[in-house]
């Protein structure tokens, strides 16, 4: 069917497009910004204030996905949000879309300014009377979902934390892929409003001691503070951890309310399969990372997004010479020189010895995927194009491809690292990463 999703260039927007192109569905990406729809995705660039202009964009959709809040836009989100969630039912009902699904926020009998407004969206959407499934959900597990983002900058990078009160209410994740299952599901079920949630109530301060032992880090010491209040420790998150403020000060002031299921039958009626609990959550959410990254990697722009860092090189390829560097991609294994810095690696596999590390040079019959070569595994590999995967690093798992396009040499580096020891490597290496990539990709194009 026809399907459109407002919010589809955001975390669980950008999942949703993929999944439901996946199962066959063509898909329109309603976006404020050109050119940032999913890929899966029609994209209908549209001001979702104009009630006419997304009618349109909207003409010959089946079902709507509602997937968009305002707490970026600072601290009077809530009357935007109710703005917006009035004007899309409205449109929707002038397009004949038969349902709308939208994911709003457990909680009773909310405190906060954005748990409360999550249930107002869904009371606004209902206004114009077309029918609406409304999934009420807490923390959703997957990277890029920023209170997941909270939870890995935090782990990764204070060996020892001092936290607030709320880090002990109670909480109810759900991974990113049963949210998906839900929101697909959601197009055949009653219409009304589902409380859903993972198989585990825990607590932010679980989480952290759970990220941890998933990621294979020491365990973490946590001292509570009772009189840190919310505001306080918005300033401590903003200190840590790269996440948006103004979003992540808004999720911090919910915290002091519980967001559990309190009433699990209607869903559990409804949608007929078993959600994750915490600890798998977190693996499948880190899994997916690493096979998008690999997926991706050349879609990648410099800097860190998600926990993970990206260096990327482009260069020109001399005039009668791209076949001559696409071939050498196949070449890789069992020599330094490879690299273009033949000392710098050598001593690079000294120092990782100090620290267990047992990186050694192999070079496989053929370059293929699965295959093994040197310290890293093949993602991908095609005539002109060459992903790889680290294997055994102590600090954490980098990725490393090359593509010749267009007479042009494209190199992308990226690394998530674990731990503090991960996030310094890169840091304190940062200038000599720099000149390394800089001669891995000259050495390319020599051959």
């Amino acid at each position: 069917m026809t399907l459109v999703i407002a919010g589809a260039s955001g975390f669980v927007g950008r999942a949703l497009a993929a999944h439901l192109a996946a199962a066959g569905n063509e898909v329109t990406a309603l976006v404020r910004t050109p050119g940032s729809a999913p890929e899966e995705a029609r994209e209908e660039t549209v001001d979702l204030t104009d009630a006419r202009a997304t009618a349109a964009a909207m003409r010959g959709a089946r079902a709507a996905y509602y997937l968009v809040h305002s707490m970026a836009s600072g601290t009077a989100f809530p009357e935007l949000d109710l703005r917006l969630a009035t004007t899309f039912g409205q449109a929707c009902a002038d397009a004949a879309i038969e349902r709308i699904v939208y994911v709003g926020g457990l909680g009773a009998a909310p405190s906060s300014a954005h748990l409360t407004s999550r249930q107002e969206v869904g009371t606004a959407l209902a206004a114009a009377g077309v029918p609406v499934v409304e999934l009420r959900a807490a923390v959703v597990f997957g990277s890029g979902g920023i209170s997941f983002e909270m939870v890995r900058y935090l782990t990764e990078r204070l060996p020892m934390m001092v936290c607030p009160r709320w880090v002990r209410t109670r909480i109810q994740p759900i991974a990113l892929r049963d949210l998906l299952a839900y929101l697909e599901q959601s197009l055949q079920v009653p219409s009304g409003v589902y409380e859903v949630g993972g198989n585990d109530v825990t607590t932010y301060r679980s989480m952290i001691e759970v990220y941890g032992e998933v990621r294979g880090l020491r365990r973490r010491r946590i001292v509570d503070i009772p009189w840190l209040t919310p505001q306080l420790s918005s300033y401590w998150v903003d200190l840590v951890t790269p996440v948006d403020r103004k979003v992540s000060h808004a999720l911090i002031e919910s915290l002091v309310t519980e967001v559990v299921v309190t009433d699990p039958d209607p869903a559990a009626a409804a949608f007929p399969f078993a959600p994750l609990g915490v600890r798998e959550a977190m693996r499948v959410a880190l899994a997916d990372q690493e096979e998008a990254v690999a997926r991706t990697l050349f879609e990648r722009t410099s800097g860190l997004s998600d926990g993970i860092y990206t260096f990327t090189t482009e260069l020109a390829v001399p005039d009668g010479r791209a076949d001559a560097v696409a071939a050498d991609l196949h070449r890789i294994g069992g020599r330094f020189g490879w690299y273009g810095s033949a000392p710098g690696w050598v001593l690079r596999l000294l120092l990782g010895r100090l620290v267990g590390e047992r990186l050694r040079r192999h070079r496989p019959p053929a370059i293929e995927h699965g295959a093994l070569v040197d310290w890293w595994q093949v993602s991908r590999a095609e005539p002109d194009e060459l992903v790889l995967r680290s294997v055994g690093w102590f600090p954490g798992e980098a990725w490393l491809g090359y593509r010749v396009e267009d007479d042009r040499l494209h190199q992308v580096a990226a690394f998530r690292p674990k731990g503090i020891s991960g996030f310094l490597y890169w840091k304190l290496l940062t200038p000599i990463h720099r000149i390394a990539f800089a001669r891995m990709a000259r050495r390319r194009l020599r051959g």
